[in-house]
C-alpha cells in the first residue's frame, strides 16, 4: 500500500478573494478541502501546507512582473482561507502537519518537500489548492519527475483561467499518469 501525503497548495486569502483572487471556484472548494485535510489529519498522514510567501515589492522574483503583489510575508492574505486555517492552527504541533512556505509555482522548487516526503516512505502525493494551471501544475509535474504516484482531486482544485484548469487536468492524466478524484 502507497504511503500518502496531502499537499494543500496556496488556498490562501490572497488567493480565494484577496490580492489574486480566484474567487467564485475557490469559494466552491472550500468544503472539500477541509474535508480532506481532516480526513487526512485524522488518519495520521502526512499533510503539506505549501504556501506562497513574497516579500514585498521584491524587484528579483520573476512573478512581480507577472502578477500583482500577493501572499506578502507577514499580512492576512497569507493565511488559510475560512475554515482551512482553524484546522492548520488547531494541528501544527503534530509531527504530521507541515507548514512550509515556497517561492516558485513548484512546491519542491527551492525547498526540503522531497527531502520530508523520502523521509516518511511517502510515494503517493494527493494535490488540492489552487491554481490548478499554475502552482499545481508545476508542483504535480516535479512530483511526476521524482516518482511519485499523483492524485489530483477534482472537486479540491480550481482557477481563475476556467480553460487552463480544463488543460491542466487532461494533462495531469495524459501526461502524467495522475489519477483524478
Amino acid at each position: 500500500m502507497n504511503k500518502r501525503a496531502l499537499i494543500n497548495i496556496d488556498y490562501t486569502n490572497d488567493f480565494v478573494n484577496g490580492a489574486l483572487p480566484v474567487g467564485e471556484p475557490a469559494e466552491k472548494i472550500e468544503e472539500t478541502i477541509v474535508s480532506l485535510t481532516k480526513e487526512f489529519i485524522e488518519q495520521g498522514d502526512f499533510v503539506v501546507f505549501a504556501i506562497d510567501a513574497h516579500e514585498k515589492e521584491d524587484p528579483f522574483h520573476p512573478e512581480t512582473s507577472l502578477f500583482p503583489p500577493h501572499n506578502i510575508k507577514g499580512t492576512s492574505g497569507r493565511l488559510l482561507y475560512g475554515h482551512l486555517q482553524s484546522i492548520y492552527e488547531r494541528h501544527q504541533h503534530e509531527d504530521h502537519v507541515y507548514w512550509m512556505d515556497k517561492t516558485r509555482y513548484s512546491a519542491f522548487a527551492g525547498t526540503d518537500l522531497n527531502l520530508k516526503l523520502r523521509e516518511r516512505g511517502i510515494t503517493e502525493v494527493h494535490l488540492v489548492g489552487v491554481c490548478t494551471d499554475i502552482c499545481l501544475l508545476h508542483t504535480a509535474v516535479d512530483s511526476y519527475n521524482l516518482g511519485y504516484h499523483i492524485v489530483v482531486h477534482e472537486k479540491a482544485v480550481a482557477s481563475f483561467n476556467e480553460e487552463g484548469h480544463k488543460w491542466a487536468l487532461t494533462h495531469f492524466v495524459n501526461s502524467l499518469g495522475a489519477e483524478i478524484r
